[in-house]
C-alpha cells in the first residue's frame, strides 16, 4: 500500500508492531505491477488494501510465493486470484471490521428515516414549524427484515437488540440453528420484503442480481423504510425510486445499479430518499483499524495456527462478498 494508504488504514500503534514483528518494506507512492512484483518476491506476509494491483497467481508461480495475505480492507475477489489457496497461501480480509461501520450506518438511516428527519429538516427550511401533516415513529418491538446474515448484518442485529425489535432474515444459507444463535427468525425473501423495515445484506453474485424485483418493491407495506447499503444490482433501482417519489415508501440508499449514479433532480429533491456515495463502512476510526484488525489474525495464526474472524475461508469463496 501506498504511504498515503497507510496514513488512512494504518495507526501509530499498529505500525510499531509491524516494525517489531516483521522486516517491513513499504510500497512507494505509485505503486504499480512491478514494484508490487518485486515487493512480493522474497516476502512471507503480503499487506495489502484499496488501491494494491491485483495478485495475479503467477506471483506464487516459482513455489516461493507469500504464505499470507492480509487485505487492509474488505473484498478480496478481485485482488487475489484463487487458484492460490491451492498453494496453501492463507488470505485475511478486514471486512469484518467494516462491518461494524456499516452496521452503524443502517443503525443510523434506520432511524432517520422512521422519525422523518430529513421531511422536518426540509419543512424549516421553508419557515415550517411543527407540520401537523408529519409524524414520525420509533423502531422499538417492530418487524425488521434483512436479507442476507452476512457480518454486516450482523453487526445491524447487535445494534438493533436494544430496541427489541423482531428481528428476521432471509438468507438460503441460513438454517434454523444458526438463525437461533443469532436470536433472529429464518423466513422467505417475500416475508423479509414485507417487514416496515427492510436493510438489504448481501454479495453481489449471480444469485443475488435482481432479487429485490419490481414485485416484491410493490409488496412492500406503506410507509416501509428501506435501506441498501450492500450491492446496488441487487435491487431494481428504477422501481424502488418510483415507489419513494410516489410518497409510499421512504428508501435510504449509499449503493447503486451503475456508480457514481444518475439520478433525476426529483430524486434527489426528494426529502424521503436519504442518498450517500457508498461511504457506509467510511469512518475515521474503522479505517484506522483495519489493519490492526487483520494484523492481529495473521499473527495469531503464525504463532498458533490459529484462524481468527478474517480468515477467508476458500470453501465460501463462491458465496462471499
Amino acid at each position: 500500500m501506498t504511504p498515503t494508504r497507510v496514513a488512512d488504514v494504518c495507526d501509530a500503534a499498529t505500525q510499531a508492531l509491524l516494525e517489531v514483528r516483521f522486516d517491513v518494506a513499504w510500497a512507494g507512492p505509485q505503486l504499480g505491477p512491478d514494484e508490487l512484483a518485486a515487493l512480493v518476491a522474497g516476502s512471507d506476509v503480503v499487506l495489502t488494501s484499496w488501491g494494491t494491483p491485483h495478485l495475479d497467481a503467477k506471483l506464487w508461480a516459482d513455489g516461493t510465493g507469500p504464505s499470507v495475505v492480509a487485505h487492509a480492507a474488505g473484498s478480496v475477489k478481485r485482488l487475489v486470484d484463487p487458484a492460490v489457496f491451492d498453494q496453501g497461501v492463507a488470505v485475511f480480509s478486514a471486512a469484518g471490521r467494516i462491518a461494524w461501520s456499516v452496521g452503524e450506518y443502517c443503525l443510523a438511516a434506520i432511524l432517520t428515516l422512521a422519525r422523518q428527519l430529513p421531511r422536518f429538516d426540509a419543512a424549516m427550511r421553508v419557515g415550517e414549524w411543527k407540520p401537523g401533516y408529519l409524524r414520525g415513529h420509533e423502531i422499538r418491538g417492530r418487524t425488521v427484515g434483512l436479507l442476507g446474515a452476512s457480518s454486516t448484518a450482523r453487526a445491524l442485529i447487535t445494534l438493533l437488540r436494544p430496541f427489541g425489535c423482531d428481528l428476521v432474515v432471509h438468507d438460503p444459507y441460513l438454517d434454523a440453528e444458526r438463525a437461533a444463535a443469532l436470536g433472529v427468525r429464518a423466513v422467505s425473501l417475500e416475508e423479509a420484503l414485507a417487514c416496515p423495515i427492510v436493510s438489504v445484506h448481501v454479495p453481489n453474485v449471480p444469485e443475488t442480481r435482481g432479487m429485490v424485483s419490481r414485485k416484491l418493491i410493490e409488496a412492500l407495506p406503506d410507509g416501509a423504510v428501506f435501506v441498501n447499503s450492500s450491492r446496488g444490482p441487487a435491487v431494481d433501482q428504477e422501481a424502488l425510486l418510483e415507489h419513494a417519489l410516489s410518497g409510499r415508501i421512504s428508501a435510504a440508499l449509499d449503493v447503486y445499479d451503475a456508480e457514481p449514479p444518475v439520478l433525476a433532480p426529483e430524486h434527489l429533491a426528494a426529502p424521503n430518499l436519504l442518498l450517500s456515495p457508498h461511504v457506509a463502512g467510511d469512518t475515521t476510526e474503522g479505517h484506522r483499524a483495519l489493519t490492526g484488525y487483520v494484523i492481529a489474525d495473521v499473527l495469531a495464526y503464525l504463532d498458533r495456527g490459529e484462524r481468527g474472524p478474517s480468515f477467508v475461508d476458500p470453501a465460501a469463496w463462491a458465496i462471499a462478498a
